[in-house]
């Protein structure tokens, strides 16, 4: 059986570890940055726990609604947070990458916020989690894919953090 590797991105944040934490926990601050560049967040419910859920909805540009779920493993404050992320229906359901037919249904994404010269290191690491070979493959040769689509999002938190 094909494993995925870890995708890992970082970046340095002039912000203090709690607001960059918050950023990432409070429903109200994450629907101003989060998602890729272009679009919105338009609804975004959290339960900040193990177990508990992020179910939010992206708008694309042009007007498509894109669903999307965290299931918590672990909550940290403010060091870490660890939890599967999936594309859903408006329900919470899983479903399928709208764009990719063979990415993993499920995603392990380990979050964390470490103090560092000049604000908080932010590290992002992505693998792919219960996955078939095929979609293994496909994340495996995705990474610069992600590095475009994570750069982006990071952008966008980095201005968030600015305002």
């Amino acid at each position: 059986m094909t494993e995925s590797n870890a995708f890992i991105i970082s970046r340095v944040f002039d912000a203090p570890r709690d607001l960059l934490y918050k950023a990432w926990t409070i429903p109200e601050l994450m629907a101003k940055w989060w998602g890729p560049k272009g679009f919105t967040v338009q609804i975004s419910k959290l339960d900040l726990r193990p177990g508990g859920v992020y179910h939010y909805c992206l708008h694309a540009p042009d007007g498509k609604a894109m669903w999307g779920k965290f299931t918590y493993r672990e909550v940290v404050a403010p060091e870490k947070l660890v939890f599967v992320n999936c594309f859903s229906n408006e329900k919470g359901g899983m479903t399928r990458h709208p764009l990719s037919a063979n990415w993993p249904l499920e995603m392990l994404s380990t979050i964390t916020f470490a103090p560092a010269e000049g604000g908080t290191k932010l590290t992002i690491k992505w693998e792919a989690l219960n996955a078939t070979d095929v979609e293994c493959q496909t994340f495996n040769s995705s990474f610069k894919d992600m590095e475009q689509g994570w750069g982006g999002t990071l952008d966008q938190l980095a201005a968030f953090l600015k305002r």
